[in-house]
């Protein structure tokens, strides 16, 4: 039986609640420096980067000693180093705390905050601002919400811990209910559960319905509706694939209002844009706590602004609402706005 390698702790500290970056090498390859390699692997930082790196003591092996300019390539070898952080636009939005003990911090996030650090979203991210407000390094996420939904977030205090509520999101034992805003249709019979199969491509922005075994199941209630054409619904996923409340409302012909993606992909907001977040919120998390056995229930108390503010949301900016562009939807945003 193949003994697995245990990973070194990092050699380097956090830098704005940001962890270095760790790169093992392949156990086969043909490099004959591990400078080769790096050049190979992280092309996509540009000419002559990845060497001004070495050339600055900025690439290190476990012991935190600068690998050297020629080092020879090991295979399994371990190294660490910091990125340059992208220029981030702060999301001027508080991130509230809900819960704090010594196993658990529950979040309430706004929108327009991405949960981890991913892509161009590195600093400003809930795990990194609670780093560095709540003085916490080994603080990490049991799962992850998207950048544009707002709601409740559950991080874990110690790295050991972090696999039993890792867990309970992988086998649906914790119970999640979200709020969404969208168009009413007095057509749509509710409440019913959504099954089909969801496919989400590297690089391709949206989500995808496909025949198949379903893989994603969603619970859709209506709770309330106005007479401006909209509408309140709590939604209960039973499983999580990526952006699976959005793909299935859009599918029922009511998708949620201030969705760049679904039913049609627009043009991402220019930066520092935080009109017309997503109307879908986190609202409730429910679990028995894995470690003390406790009874964890959890309310987001933020609302939504299409709901609260109607009026407000219906000052249209250019470019439309919604992007919505499938006949029935649209008429009834632009409803709003007429």
């Amino acid at each position: 039986m193949r003994r697995k390698t245990r990973t070194p702790p990092a050699p380097l500290p956090q830098r704005q609640g940001v962890d270095p970056v760790r790169v093992r090498l392949p156990a086969e390859g043909a490099w004959a420096t591990v400078r080769e390699h790096l050049v190979e692997r992280l092309s996509g930082a540009g000419p002559g980067v990845v060497e001004a790196m070495f050339e600055a003591g900025r690439i290190v092996g476990a012991d935190g000693r600068a690998v050297a300019y020629d080092a020879p390539y090991r295979p399994g070898m371990f190294v660490w180093f910091h990125r340059e952080l992208p220029a981030e636009v702060p999301v001027p939005f508080r991130l509230e705390v809900v819960h704090h003990d010594e196993h658990l911090v529950v979040v309430d996030k706004p929108h327009f905050l991405a949960t981890t650090p991913r892509g161009m979203h590195v600093a400003e991210t809930a795990l990194a601002r609670l780093r560095r407000e709540l003085g916490i390094p080994t603080l990490g996420a049991a799962h992850r919400l998207d950048r544009l939904t707002a709601g409740l977030v559950l991080f874990t205090v110690r790295p050991e811990e972090r696999g039993a509520y890792q867990t309970l999101f992988r086998d649906r034992r914790v119970r999640k209910e979200y709020e969404a805003i969208a168009p009413y249709d007095p057509e749509l019979a509710l409440p019913r559960t959504v099954r089909s199969r969801i496919v989400k491509e590297r690089g391709v922005p949206a989500a995808r319905e496909v025949p198949g075994e379903p893989n994603a199941l969603t619970r859709v209630e209506l709770v309330e509706h106005r007479a401006d054409g909209l509408a309140r619904y709590r939604l209960e996923p039973g499983t999580g694939q990526t952006h699976q409340l959005r793909v299935h409302m859009s599918a029922l012909g009511v998708p949620i209002l201030g969705d760049p993606l679904y039913p049609v992909v627009t043009d991402p907001a220019p930066p520092g844009d935080f009109r017309r977040p997503l109307q879908l919120l986190a609202r409730k998390l429910e679990f028995t706590d894995p470690i003390t056995g406790t009874a964890h229930r959890f309310r987001s108390v933020r609302t939504l602004e299409a709901w609260s503010s109607a009026i407000g949301w219906a000052e249209d900016p250019p470019g439309g609402a919604n992007g919505q562009k499938n006949g029935k939807a649209e008429r009834r945003v632009r409803g709003l706005i007429s």
